[in-house]
């Protein structure tokens, strides 16, 4: 088994797929907030 070195691990792939899921996550939570203002407008 290879010893461990902090810090010499490739994450670009990890942080290309993190910041996919923020910016996914934000564009959700966005359409989530449009869409239940225009249900209050709709039926106010």
């Amino acid at each position: 088994m290879a010893k461990h070195e902090h810090g010499k691990m490739d994450i670009d792939t990890q942080e290309k797929t993190f910041h996919g899921f923020m910016k996914a996550s934000a564009y959700v939570a966005a359409g989530a907030i449009l869409l239940l203002i225009f249900i209050g407008l709709v039926n106010g």
